[in-house]
């Protein structure tokens, strides 16, 4: 038989767990004040108040702050410490939750306007449609035009995904195409402030508000092309005329919403492709979830496998016939823009005729 542990030995296994549960929660606690002391101090620099030195004022503050938690909690003031730091944060995040995003800023010209328009019946009335003449990133003549449109003549459906910071990142956009021969692309976009840069970090941080502009083709596809120097795919979209029609107004309600109820820009959960996934649930149901809803560029994969495109093609055969980068440069201001950069892409094939 098995001799049952001694005291001493018992409670030196006792004290060894001891010591290793310690050891885990210590190394936890660490991690946590780590890492919210550096969210809290990201969060500082993008929207304390001040100039770049009273912002680094206020981070140098914090992180001498946290520092000194972080010391105390290492040589035996847990409690005191973490209870400290508890509070402290309590208080950013008090703070961070009085952020509300603004319609009333001074904005960059090109999102100086958000789009909205009145819907009745079958004809729409969309204001603030932007048809800018680009000639340089910082030469361009403003027009924005109130356009009318009859849903009746809706009939197409086109995605645009423009490339800048490699394969994985790309500006989506979705153009509603008319019979008259009429293109509308709408464009969900950070709303940034004149001489604000766009930052992927600062998109987590509430630096920008959120904004859907309808635009004109050649405008909104050639300062990508032309002015930007990305690089632009058009994908033809398999999508019932009904629902293409829903999503037409979808755009228009979440602009007329924006107007009225600004909203904060986030890099990972409001943006241009999460923002349009969400509106075509409510048109198509559930759809399924992937990565290449966060990693844009690889969203017409995606479409590809839920059979939004067409699958007479594979989808690196859709990708080559669809890169509309040099035929848009080529045809620049022309009159014919829209149907220039559609040269040798297949039309869809019709649908099959229902009984």
């Amino acid at each position: 038989m098995r001799k049952p542990p001694r005291a001493s030995e018992a409670l030196e296994s006792y004290r060894m767990g001891t010591h290793l549960w310690h050891g885990i929660a210590l190394i936890f606690a660490t991690a946590c004040l780590i890492g919210f002391a550096g969210w809290t101090a990201t969060a500082l620099w993008f929207q304390a108040p001040g100039g770049p030195l009273l912002r680094g004022a206020f981070i140098a503050a914090w992180l001498i702050f946290a520092l000194a938690a972080l010391m105390a909690l290492h040589r035996g003031h847990g409690k005191f410490a973490l209870l400290a730091f508890a509070l402290a944060l309590g208080g950013v995040l008090l703070w961070w939750h009085t952020l509300r995003p603004s319609n009333d800023r001074s904005w960059a010209d090109d999102v100086a306007r958000i789009s909205w328009g009145e819907v009745h019946g079958d004809q729409v009335t969309l204001h603030n449609v932007r048809n800018f003449d680009w000639r340089s990133a910082t030469d361009y003549t403003q027009r924005w035009e109130t356009r009318s449109y009859d849903l009746r003549r809706l009939q197409s459906l086109d995605m645009i995904t423009s490339y800048w910071a490699g394969p994985a990142i790309a500006h989506v956009l979705l153009s509603f195409g008319f019979d008259d021969g009429q293109y509308l692309v709408f464009s969900v976009e950070i709303r940034r402030q004149k001489n604000q840069e766009f930052s992927e970090i600062g998109g987590f941080f509430k630096e920008f508000a959120l904004s859907v502009i309808a635009a004109d083709e050649r405008d909104v596809i050639r300062v990508r092309t032309n002015i930007r120097g990305e690089d632009d795919y058009l994908y033809r979209i398999r999508l019932p005329a009904q629902d293409i029609r829903l999503l037409f107004l979808s755009y228009i309600s979440q602009a007329n919403e924006l107007l009225q109820t600004p909203r904060f820009y986030n890099t990972i959960t409001v943006n241009c492709t999460t923002l349009i996934y969400r509106m075509m649930e409510r048109i198509v149901g559930k759809l399924p979830l992937s990565y290449r809803l966060l990693l844009s560029g690889y969203l017409p994969g995606y479409v590809y496998s839920v059979g939004g495109l067409d699958q007479r093609y594979t989808l690196e055969q859709l990708r080559t016939l669809g890169r509309i980068t040099q035929r848009a440069q080529a045809s620049d201001r022309s009159e014919s823009f829209s149907q220039d950069i559609r040269r040798g892409i297949p039309p869809l094939a019709a649908a099959p005729a229902t009984h």
